[in-house]
């Protein structure tokens, strides 16, 4: 009853608005297909201080461990299509996919989103259905390195990254501006021939307008899913907000927490090493991101930012209790306007409660430069 719980509250919240609503349809119009264009670029070199720790943070225990390596993380290329006032087709791919084997990669984004009216629009494809802040804003903004380590969990149980579903979303104007979202996925992630059984992951976001001239945002998420005959959840909670200094400077916050059944990891152990049921294996976790800006708007440098984001992730809470922490300092330097050309150097920090030998779970420091530009 509580996880049923978990995923009504949003979308209960999400009905109450539509009710409340008066449905205004948007005016028909005949316009030609217009086709747009962008792309993304970013480069890195990778640097880990340990040797004996490799770039995807597995510790070698015979000293074998590849430690530095330049790097294409993403070559992308989104294509938009507006076949008509109410219809949108969305492409993304990340060609750097190629690098390695493609298989169930390159493809990102394919959906196609229909739009009523303001308050309802209609969406089926692949895409990142929203839920969890992380889901809705691009990487290329991110004010850190990467996203975070819960995204990345969470991702791989379904709930975040790329998905193939249906949603149904909108937003609405007023004193607390809310936007919502409900959406149904087959939760195995990205460019599957088909769903691995017959289970399904409903989520909800409701997102609430707090404080507009802070830009302070309330997110409440929420889902339940069948896996394999099981019932998982997942929920989070999320704030953000710009709280400006003075006139060139500002400081950008976001926190989120998040709590769900870690079914891929049970699933992914063997049968003896189980102890108990799937609902026993959860992972949550917990990130706070400040941002300082300075608008120094220079010739083509717009701005200074540095951050560092502290992270608190478990993958199992209730078994191997081996939390991991992660500090992510980072200067970054833009140029031009909106990220266009951004130069980054950061560094991640793991810790955990203790090392694990010839496992992930060892503590490192891995140093990143990266540039990136916006086309």
């Amino acid at each position: 009853m509580n996880k049923l719980f978990i995923f009504l509250v949003p979308a209960l919240l999400c009905t109450l608005i539509i009710k409340g609503q008066e449905v205004t349809p948007l005016p028909d119009s005949t316009q030609k297909v217009k086709i747009t264009i962008k792309g993304l670029f970013q480069a890195r070199y990778v640097f880990s201080a340990n040797k004996n720790v490799d770039l995807n943070g597995l510790h070698h225990t015979d000293g074998k461990a590849i430690y530095n390596d330049f790097d294409l993380k993403r070559v992308r290329l989104q294509f938009a299509s507006k076949i008509s006032d109410r219809t949108e087709v969305n492409l993304l791919l990340n060609l750097a996919d190629f690098k390695s084997d493609p298989a169930n990669k390159v493809l990102e984004n394919a959906f196609i989103t229909y739009r009523l009216n303001q308050y309802f629009h209609f969406k089926m494809g692949q895409f990142r259905p929203a839920f969890g802040l992380e889901n809705m804003y691009p990487v290329d903004v991110i004010k850190s390195l990467d996203y975070s380590n819960q995204y990345t969990a969470f991702g791989n149980n379904g709930w975040q990254s790329f998905q193939i579903g249906a949603s149904v979303f909108g937003d609405f104007k007023g004193a607390v501006p809310i936007k919502y979202e409900v959406s149904v996925v087959n939760g195995n992630n990205r460019n599957k021939a088909m769903d691995n059984d017959n289970g399904k992951h409903f989520s909800s976001r409701v997102e609430f307008g707090l404080v507009q001239k802070l830009n302070i945002k309330l997110g409440l998420n929420g889902g339940l899913g069948l896996v394999s005959g099981s019932q998982v959840y997942a929920a989070g909670v999320d704030i953000s907000g710009v709280i400006p200094i003075c006139e060139k400077w500002s400081l950008e916050v976001e926190t989120e927490a998040k709590q769900g059944n870690n079914h891929t990891f049970y699933y992914g152990l063997d049968t003896a090493k189980r102890v108990g049921e799937v609902s026993g294996y959860q992972m949550r976790g917990f990130y706070l991101l400040p941002n300082l800006r300075y608008a120094i708007n220079y010739h083509r440098l717009s701005s200074l930012e540095f951050s560092c984001r502290y992270e608190n992730f478990d993958n199992d809470f209730r078994h191997t209790k081996n939390p991991r922490r992660t500090f992510t300092p980072m200067l970054s330097a833009e140029f031009l306007k909106s990220y266009n050309a951004r130069i980054q150097f950061g560094i991640n920090i793991d810790r955990y409660k203790r090392n694990v030998s010839g496992t992930t779970q060892y503590n490192n420091e891995q140093f990143v430069i990266q540039v990136q530009s916006r086309l």
